[in-house]
């Protein structure tokens, strides 16, 4: 069943070109839209049709509104896919698109708002019993009313961006004097990313996991989960490894996790797929951080253990079909692990752009790829140029099967993760499932101190 006539993708590299592979098997025409920038990018080739939206910034590519859905409009396309990023959580770009009575392949604007809203969401979930990480749920006022509920929550604290993400508007703070200093900044940074600098105050937890549940709702009333995804392995607040299941959850935390993922769902009356973060301390108590309303980009280990493809499921869910299966219906087998291959320095984080010269890559494993031997990565978006995905049995097979896949990768001409993406995953600590959020800078600087 073809769910639309013609998708738009707003978006670039391997989530276009993602898209673009279920839309074809689904007989869907798709438009990409795409910079200068990217006018060699496979994306652009691999779609039916391609609109050229302007220069390499993405202000006047990619996150033009108006020239996206100018796009949409004389293409014919009846629903445009926003992938991850750029404007996938914009809820004007999801009015404006209704306004045209173009659809959205997401939830509602409303939804997206309140969601998008750290303080709003906790407030949502707090009304039904979700568990939210202990801090001041209002909007600072001022650094005074800052510095007076920080005493009163204790120290160390997280200062956050109400609209942030991706790891951008967060701060950690141990006293007095450093909530002075990154009040202002703070504020500011969030005011030029998100246009809103609203702040609040959490609590730190100290050597936390994060551990998110994909989650889905059709417009009947249905709510699932499609289980967990470990996300711990994380550098500046950024994914780098994921995997499902998490091998830090026994059966029981597990059961009330996703029991807790499905209560803040059918809160919000939510009708898509979406992602329910968590994060949780060393007694496995976990606390709520956030929604994500879109498609995450370690989406593929969900796939590997369900067998569910997520995009198609969003282009079911916003043509307002059912679910077509139940909660008992949905099964996980075996393990998966992603490792997302950067185009940076391992040892600097810095991009590393230029044209790749050679590509050779593994195969008997998934690869979500934005290039082709050929291709130039450019500075102007992120770094990440691909994704290596592996599914078997047991996390003991997946762990070897991707250091097999990665032992093949070769890429000539730039610079990647490869080596740094080998160090984790034959780390013990990782091999034995026992990391947190702190494993990735505790490996690079006993790496540095082995290397000095």
């Amino acid at each position: 069943m073809s769910y639309f006539k013609k998708v738009l993708i707003a978006n670039r590299g391997e989530i276009a070109r993602r898209i673009i592979r279920t839309c074809k098997r689904l007989g869907i025409q798709t438009v990409a839209v795409y910079s200068e920038a990217d006018a060699m990018a496979p994306f652009v080739e691999e779609a039916d049709e391609a609109v050229c939206l302007g220069p390499a910034q993405a202000k006047k590519s990619y996150l033009d509104i108006k020239k996206v859905i100018e796009a949409a409009k004389q293409t014919g396309a009846d629903g445009v896919h926003p992938g991850y990023g750029f404007l996938s959580e914009n809820a004007d770009f999801a009015r404006y698109l209704e306004q045209e009575g173009i659809t959205f392949i997401g939830p509602d604007a409303k939804v997206i708002e309140l969601m998008g809203s750290k303080i709003e969401s906790r407030l949502q979930m707090k009304l039904v019993g979700v568990p939210v990480v202990p801090g001041w749920d209002g909007s600072l006022d001022s650094v005074d009313q800052a510095l007076e509920l920080a005493e009163q929550i204790g120290y160390p604290l997280m200062l956050k961006a109400s609209a942030g993400g991706g790891g951008i508007g967060m701060t950690l703070v141990h006293n007095p004097e450093e909530l002075k200093n990154a009040y202002a900044t703070t504020k500011q940074r969030a005011e030029s990313a998100f246009g809103d600098g609203a702040l609040f105050l959490e609590k730190f937890i100290s050597n936390p996991r994060h551990i998110e549940v994909q989650v889905a709702g059709d417009h009947q009333g249905n709510v699932i989960h499609l289980f967990e995804r470990e996300c711990s392995v994380q550098r500046r607040n950024q994914k780098v490894v994921e995997e499902s299941p998490s091998p830090f959850l026994d059966e029981e935390t597990r059961q009330r996790l996703l029991e807790t993922a499905i209560r803040g769902v059918k809160q919000i009356g939510y009708t898509t797929v979406g992602t329910m973060e968590f994060i949780f301390d060393d007694q496995k108590n976990f606390y709520f951080l956030e929604m994500n309303t879109r498609l995450q980009v370690e989406h593929p280990v969900t796939e590997g253990i369900t067998g569910i493809d997520l995009v198609e499921l969003q282009l079911r869910l916003a043509a307002k079909q059912p679910l077509l299966f139940k909660q008992e219906e949905v099964k996980k087998t075996g393990h998966s692990i992603e490792c997302r291959l950067y185009a940076e320095d391992p040892k600097t984080f810095f991009p590393s752009p230029g044209t790749v010269t050679r590509l050779i890559l593994p195969t008997g494993v998934r690869l979500d790829l934005a290039i082709k031997e050929g291709n130039k990565v450019t500075p102007f978006y992120d770094p990440m140029i691909g994704k290596i995905i592996v599914h078997a049995a047991t996390r003991k097979e997946a762990i070897k099967k991707m250091n097999h896949a990665l032992e093949q990768v070769q890429v000539e001409g730039i610079v990647t993760n490869k080596t740094l993406l080998q160090m984790i995953v034959k780390h013990a600590d990782f091999q034995q499932g026992d990391y947190t959020t702190r494993f990735l800078d505790q490996l690079l600087n006993d790496q540095h101190l082995i290397n000095r």
